[in-house]
């Protein structure tokens, strides 16, 4: 059995637990993350809308509307800062109907008071929407206009927070799950599935989909995660261009508002529906309903929109939060406003609670709150002298100036072998990506960090390749390599 003692345990790897992390570094203090997966950013920030919101989605006086309009202001400077592409692209919510329109107003009246606009911010009508976006359909009657709204790539961000709180002293554990918490008399003991064992002055409970089951091990339950599976398609790079902003589908009924959104690795991404799991944690399959209904309501805003550019569809889980009662019952209201802090009575273990829209958005706010309270609480204030904000990031090897690549091929020859044709991502990018402050040991990991495996064929022609070099690299058979979960191998013996 093997025992590590730290000032502070960040238990889950998303965009919110690395964002814990990095914030903590700041801190003189000792600091573990552990995940349960093989790799980071693997659960809720995989399957993400990319969407960088401008607060005014959020009902006043809430606590997301209050980090959401800050962190939206913040967002351009923060992705500089960790090297990671953001676009302002300015969002349309567009509505064709009365119940749409009050919907509008609404929430350009919540918007004007949580600091939103009021330049580049305002309620268009349908004829000066489709002046700014052409492609939106005629029947179109007021679109509420945000100039601030962005976007980026979910995992982008939270593993380039993660690579900077390694490189400030932060010490990640993957396929690291937590299964039992006990207080000590100096504050916790973690015991984990692999038999580590972990002693922590504070934790931060960021674990997603299972944070109301984290929360449980500690004190008693009083909040209960109803998982929502939500689905979404990409567009191939051909389709990019169709839409000059971020377009949120207002519907005159009360079904789930649908979006189309330009990447910024120029696709677009049309999402999400949402079907209720029934409980389920785990499946992350798509469904037929869920792929039609936002194909329909894409086709409805936007009629000409090339649906037969689809190259992949997924689907992921949304953590709604419900109270739990005094008799152990789930409440049949959800809650829609963060759930942060400590459980009364219990100091320095710190809840991110069903931390859903516009968590993206919020994820360094939310880190940066959680880092102050556990620091005050374990008496860790002093800042730590060598902490360093910026990651420096290498730009994709397509993008440099042809004789800036000749040089660089001249020196590295691996950077002249083309491992993923539809992105163009090199061999050197390949093992790039294994080799980083938090490398990737699995095939998604890979996958996410170099950008191979995103193109029109989706892996058809790179997959064999890029599994050779994460062998070669991690020194394993092939037949070892797992896709990011636990024993999910991507090739497969057979008995004969």
């Amino acid at each position: 059995m093997r025992f590590f003692k730290y000032d502070a345990v960040v238990i889950g790897g998303g965009v919110l637990g690395c964002f814990a992390a990095r914030n903590l570094s700041e801190y003189r203090m000792k600091v573990a993350l552990l995940e349960r997966e093989r790799d980071l950013c693997a659960g809720i920030t995989k399957a993400n809308s990319a969407i960088v919101y401008a607060g005014y989605d959020n009902k006043p006086g809430s606590r997301k509307a209050e980090l959401c309009a800050s962190a939206s202001r913040d967002m351009a400077r923060l992705c500089r800062e960790l090297s990671v592409p953001f676009v302002r692209c300015g969002s349309l919510m567009a509505a064709v109907g009365p119940q749409g329109e009050k919907t509008l107003a609404r929430k350009y009246a919540d918007g004007l008071a949580n600091g939103v606009g009021p330049d580049g911010f305002g309620i268009l009508s349908g004829a000066e929407a489709r002046r700014l976006d052409p492609a939106l359909s005629g029947r179109i009657t007021a679109a509420l206009y945000s100039e601030t709204v962005g976007t980026l790539n979910p995992w982008a961000l939270g593993l380039a927070a993660a690579e900077n709180a390694a490189a400030n002293g932060v010490d990640f554990f993957r396929g690291t799950e937590v299964v039992g918490i006990a207080r000590t008399e100096d504050g916790y003991r973690i015991q984990t599935s692999g038999g580590a064992v972990f002693f922590a002055k504070a934790i931060i409970n960021a674990a997603g989909i299972y944070s109301d089951k984290i929360s449980e091990l500690v004190c008693p339950a009083a909040f209960c995660i109803v998982p929502e599976r939500a689905d979404f398609m990409i567009l191939d790079t051909r389709a990019g261009g169709f839409v000059n902003h971020i377009i949120f589908c207002e519907s005159e009924t009360k079904g789930k508002a649908v979006s189309i959104v330009p990447t910024v690795d120029g696709n677009i991404l049309i999402g999400a529906s949402a079907i209720a799991a029934d409980g389920d944690r785990e499946t992350l399959s798509t469904s037929k309903c869920g792929l039609d209904e936002i194909e329909k309501a894409a086709k409805e805003f936007l009629p000409g929109i090339p649906l037969d550019q689809k190259i992949r569809s997924f689907a992921g889980l949304r953590p709604n939060p419900y109270e739990v009662t005094q008799e152990g019952s789930v409440s049949d209201k959800s809650i829609h406003d963060f759930l942060i802090g400590e459980p009364a009575g219990f100091p320095g273990f710190v809840n991110f609670i069903g931390v859903k829209t516009p968590g993206l958005t919020c994820a360094n706010e939310i880190g940066k709150y959680a880092a102050e309270l556990v620091a005050d609480r374990i008496g860790c204030t002093e800042k730590n002298p060598v902490f360093d904000p910026r990651r420096s990031a290498e730009p994709r090897f397509t993008d440099l100036d042809p004789e800036v690549q000749s040089r660089r091929i001249s020196v590295d020859r691996l950077l002249g072998r083309i491992v993923c044709r539809c992105k163009k991502i090199t061999e050197r990018e390949i093992r790039n990506a294994i080799h980083g402050e938090v490398g990737a040991t699995t095939f998604d990991g890979v996958k996410r960090r170099s950008g191979a495996c995103m193109g029109r064929c989706q892996g058809g022609y790179c997959t064999q390749r890029i599994l050779e070099i994460l062998a070669e690299e991690l020194e394993v058979s092939i037949d070892k390599i797992e896709s990011d979960r636990k024993n999910a191998w991507c090739v497969r013996e057979f008995e004969k």
